[in-house]
């Protein structure tokens, strides 16, 4: 007795078939607008959330400002850490210091604080960014407040200090003005 074959087995080909395609879509709630009148293509997107609500509305010239703090911030590490007795003489006029670790150890800080800059630079989010603006204020806030003791402490103003201290005003204010511009909530269109 030969043995029965089975029936040939039939495929469904409902990934071709635009009907069965879009009847799948319908029932996972994909490929309509939301309530948002978000289009969300897979239903891992509309899960997840879309990422361009998350993206930061970057203020004209943020990135140029976050390259020139990196690259001012390495400068001036390497300077510290590389000459320390030009570093000092530049910014307040006087001989050479008795110990030069003090400084570098500074380079040592400033190179911190520019490994922070150069990955803020990269960043997206908006939180990183913002955190790394602050900090950049707060560096220079810091660094104008112990210049101008400092100066006040010698009473000698050296055209350096005094070119230093207005560079630091005006470093503050710009990084407080991207802090609060990265943090505004952007306008409904």
């Amino acid at each position: 007795m030969a043995a029965k074959q089975p029936p040939p087995l039939m495929k469904k080909h409902s990934q071709t078939d635009l009907v069965s395609r879009l009847k799948t879509r319908k029932i996972l709630g994909v490929g309509g607008e939301d309530d948002d009148g978000e289009v969300h293509r897979s239903k891992i997107s509309q899960v997840l959330g879309n990422e361009i609500k998350f993206a930061v509305r970057e203020p004209l010239g943020l990135r140029v400002w976050q390259l020139v703090s990196a690259v001012m911030f390495s400068g001036v590490a390497v300077m510290a850490l590389a000459f320390p007795d030009q570093l000092f003489d530049a910014i307040f006029e006087e001989e050479s210091v008795s110990s030069k670790t003090p400084i570098r150890l500074y380079g040592g800080a400033l190179l911190s604080i520019a490994l922070i800059m150069w990955n803020a630079l990269y960043t997206a989010e908006k939180a990183i960014i913002r955190w790394s603006l602050l900090a950049e204020a707060c560096y220079f806030a810091v660094q104008f407040l112990v210049t101008t003791v400092s100066l006040a402490e010698s009473s000698r103003i050296a055209t350096g200090a005094v070119l230093l201290m207005v560079s630091r005003a005006l470093f503050i204010l710009i990084s407080i003005y991207y802090y609060y511009q990265v943090g505004r909530r952007p306008k409904k269109v």
